[in-house]
């Protein structure tokens, strides 16, 4: 079989999980010696594509046909979540299953034999005896290439395999790509960063709600907004803009350089009084950790932060008096004290971590409170509701209240509607216009890039711990900021 020819075919793929099609026809066509990208927003049916193609999922309907040679090493899958052992060895984890055995005894040598070429074929320089844990990040990755390798597949999937690598070990990926393909390997590379597509795949196949959307198009036939287009389906039209009274005066949050390690790396930005400033950028990209950094949570390494005027958070507590509000993703892990009253939650942040009613205010007057903040947020429950008996959305507005109540001069929010309705998602954005009306500054965070252009007056674009610049204006759509997120595009203007 010669390079180029097809070692994978799949069509018309179908796959259900109680009810909701995952795939309804889908396919895709992989050749030697070649990288093909897949690619499509998150629930587009990539993850069930894959788990098809490796065998681990069956499909309801369709087809997977491997070439004869394929068959021999099958298809081999290196996912986004390592599946190594880092308190084993680099040899151990290269040979988890069966390895060779020499009078019943593991055979060392024979397991470095058979290694040492696709080590050195990856450009993996370490000792087979090392432990694992002592690699590096890009090492590890290297280190499961390597042992899916030593199966001789001749399909080799790399599920996200730059999600949390240095720029450096993305340029060294680059070299281990063109030795596969150059063994005539077919590669699938399913990714977010839509640059890495245009970088490293010679075909880019686009899934859309279970459909293929473009179907093995070749790298120099499309570009970045065309596979966003495809992604998305199409451009919506811009959101309404809102006009915002900015306050002047020095902003209440300004980070100036600030690096964490491996996380951040030169960040500068401000937020204003009045202003909402959305955070966007694909998972580990390090708009979430600046979040952390402006509510205490994470040390910084270098560079300056000053956040309501008083430097520096040491804590989530510091925040708090600085005069910051930090409403998480995860209300029940880190919001809610679900077996707790609604009016027990909603003065937990402001009379124990402020102090404000005095040392022992009466029930009545923490009551008194709640209930003014409710109907502000036209809570469906009483004071005295428990909250773990509300419903998500009603949960998510106390998690509010109880921030409301501090009444904070920077509101940080990451995935504020995340898992509410409609209706829950509308009222939490009003609120967050009152906010920003009433003076406080607002950082946004949300993996619904619609959101991020519905509620903010400019987003700051991360990619790999830096900010390569912010959209706004007319610029700010859904297809913008998509095309600035998956691309890292540094050159970002508003209109």
């Amino acid at each position: 079989m010669s390079e180029g020819d097809d070692m994978l075919v799949a069509r018309d793929l179908v796959k259900s999980y109680g009810g909701v099609k995952a795939l309804d026809g889908a396919g895709i066509r992989l050749r030697g010696g070649e990288v093909h990208a897949l690619v499509g927003e998150n629930g587009a049916g990539k993850s069930t594509l894959v788990r098809i193609l490796s065998g681990t999922v069956a499909a309801d309907a369709g087809t997977v046909d491997l070439a004869e040679e394929a068959r021999a090493g099958g298809i081999a899958v290196v996912s986004q979540e390592l599946s190594l052992f880092p308190d084993l060895t680099v040899r151990e984890n290269l040979y988890p299953y069966r390895p060779p055995r020499r009078f019943g005894l593991l055979d060392r040598r024979a397991m470095d034999r058979a290694a040492g070429p696709v080590l050195a074929e990856l450009g993996l320089d370490v000792d087979p005896g090392a432990g694992l844990g002592e690699l590096t990040l890009a090492d590890q990755q290297l280190t499961e290439i390597a042992r899916a390798l030593l199966r001789r597949p001749k399909v080799l999937v790399l599920d996200e395999p730059t999600s949390a690598l240095p720029a450096a070990a993305v340029d060294r990926l680059e070299q281990v790509l063109r030795t596969l393909t150059g063994q005539g390997i077919a590669v699938l590379y399913v990714t977010h960063f839509l640059e890495e597509v245009m970088r490293f795949a010679q075909r880019v196949t686009v899934l859309r709600d279970g459909h293929v959307a473009l179907a093995g198009a070749r790298r120099e036939e499309v570009d970045v907004p065309e596979l966003v287009t495809a992604m998305l389906g199409g451009q919506p039209p811009p959101p309404v803009r809102r006009t915002r009274v900015v306050a002047d005066g020095p902003p209440p949050v300004v980070l100036s350089e600030v690096s964490v390690p491996g996380r951040l790396s030169d960040v500068t930005f401000t937020v204003r009084a009045g202003e909402v400033v959305g955070v966007a950028g694909l998972q580990g990209a390090g708009h979430l950790d600046a979040l952390e950094v402006v509510c205490g949570r994470t040390t910084i390494s270098a560079g300056r932060v000053d956040v309501g005027g008083k430097g520096l958070p040491r804590s989530l507590r510091g925040a708090v008096r600085a005069g910051v509000a930090f409403v998480p993703s995860d209300r029940k892990r880190y919001g809610l004290m679900a077996e707790r009253t609604v009016w027990e939650n909603a003065t937990s942040v402001s009379w124990l971590a402020l102090g404000r009613g005095g040392v022992l205010p009466s029930q009545g007057e923490l009551v008194r409170r709640t209930g003014d903040l409710t109907q502000r947020l036209r809570l469906r429950g009483g004071p005295y509701d428990v909250v773990g008996r509300l419903s998500g959305g009603n949960q998510q507005k106390v998690v509010f209240a109880k921030w409301l109540a501090t009444e904070p001069r920077v509101v940080v929010l990451d995935d504020p509607t995340r898992g509410v309705d409609v209706g829950v998602r509308a009222e939490m954005h009003r609120i967050v216009g009152e906010l920003a009306a009433g003076g406080a500054a607002v950082l946004l965070a949300s993996t619904d890039l619609a959101e991020l252009t519905e509620v903010c007056d400019r987003v700051l674009v991360f990619v790999r711990g830096r900010v390569v610049g912010e959209v706004y204006g007319e610029r700010l759509t859904e297809h913008a900021l998509a095309v600035a997120v998956q691309s890292g595009v540094a050159r970002l203007a508003g209109g």
